[in-house]
């Protein structure tokens, strides 16, 4: 394999958080699971109320920003700043702290990558976290490959998850999963924050799902000439579908032992990365049997006024032969989702109803646009990948 290889320090406890720190409060809070080593805050308690701590002496006004919500903190006698949120739903989060005006991350945490920048996160614990905590089976690795991409002229890098036993049995090959980010994150989330490594361990450890490779690229990709465009304002048109097909799907083949026929390919992807990807396959069937899109599909118009014959800018003549190309046609979304996605996702299921095509459809309980609601969708999506 000619790429760099690392292990997230002991099976991605840096990108996962396991905290060392367990000592409770005696109101019940906890550190959080992705604090830094040693770090006592911020905490959680059983309700899913954070508190968060920074010392800042020559502060006037300090907040905790979790939710859409800006908590006032308290000072005491040696500039430590304390406060607490209003429960917060189960799962994943992105933070900050704002400390006079500024937003800035809270030092005792981990950084991830999400809302175009690196900031805090904390884990509000689930009660089916085991589908992703580290357990005593198998695991596999995660590596980095850097590549120089001839259509954006830049280094790109992605992440790629093996299974257990990749390394030591050598004459197998495995089907690839090509899986996507979301708006404003990158290549780091689903092996930082949507623990796809760790899910794929447990269900192959429980024989729920196949053995695979998950491909996790930087959906944002563009020609030097479109990037020239969005210095004076416009818009740069996207450049992924070509970058995919033509560099990183060619790249991977060559230098992992995968299964190359369609039906042992299969993509997926959150928001942003389920719009790229539904386009992406739509427009390769050659190149890909299953689909997952994760609280998003494609854009379109409303359901009632949709044309089936140009569905996807005319790929498709009907429903029918759609389905007969489709191994698994996924979609999901939290019970919680915000506008537009209830409308968008319910429309798009409308149509594929019309036209008659088998789908699979996966709400998550009880949360939103999130990492949770991501995490359980591809532990349920793995399940189904590979079996035909």
């Amino acid at each position: 394999m000619k790429n760099r290889i690392f292990t997230l320090a002991l099976l991605t406890f840096l990108a996962h958080g396991y905290n060392f720190a367990q000592s409770e409060s005696g109101d019940g809070y906890q550190p959080s699971g992705t604090n830094q080593s040693g770090k006592q805050f911020p905490q959680v308690n059983a309700e899913g109320k954070v508190r968060a701590q920074i010392l800042a002496p020559n502060a006037t006004d300090v907040r905790l920003d979790i939710g859409g919500v800006k908590y006032k903190m308290v000072k005491d006698k040696d500039g430590l700043w304390t406060g607490e949120s209003a429960p917060q739903d189960e799962g994943f989060h992105y933070y900050q702290l704002n400390v006079d005006g500024a937003s800035v991350p809270d030092p005792g945490t981990k950084y991830y990558y999400g809302a175009g920048r690196w900031g805090s996160g904390i884990e509000i614990p689930a009660n089916d976290s085991e589908i992703y905590s580290l357990k005593n089976v198998p695991h596999g690795l995660v590596s980095e490959k850097i590549y120089f991409s001839e259509i954006t002229k830049d280094w790109r890098r992605c992440f790629v998850y093996t299974p257990p036993g990749y390394l030591t049995e050598t004459d197998k090959s495995y089907p690839v999963l090509y899986l996507q980010h979301g708006s404003f994150e990158d290549e780091t989330g689903w092996a930082s924050q949507g623990h796809a490594n760790l899910i794929l361990d447990n269900l192959i450890a429980d024989n729920k799902a196949e053995p695979m490779i998950i491909v996790m690229d930087n959906g944002y990709a563009y020609r030097p000439e479109e990037l020239e465009k969005s210095k004076s304002g416009g818009r740069p048109a996207s450049a992924f579908e070509d970058v995919m097909m033509t560099e990183i799907i060619p790249m991977i083949d060559a230098e992992f032992r995968t299964k190359t026929d369609r039906t042992q390919r299969a993509i997926a992807g959150l928001s942003m990365g389920a719009n790229q990807t539904m386009r992406i396959c739509m427009n390769n069937l050659d190149a890909f049997a299953s689909y997952g899109g994760f609280s998003g599909t494609s854009n379109y118009p409303n359901s009632d006024e949709i044309d089936t014959a140009s569905f996807l800018d005319g790929v498709f003549e009907d429903g029918v032969s759609l389905g007969k190309k489709m191994d698994v046609f996924f979609l999901s979304m939290g019970s919680k989702e915000p506008d537009p996605f209830p409308w968008s996702i319910g429309a798009f299921k409308n149509m594929l109803n019309k036209q008659g095509i088998e789908y699979e459809f996966y709400e998550s309980p009880n949360t939103a646009h999130e990492w949770l609601t991501w995490r359980r969708s591809l532990y349920q999506y793995a399940q189904l990948l590979f079996k035909k």
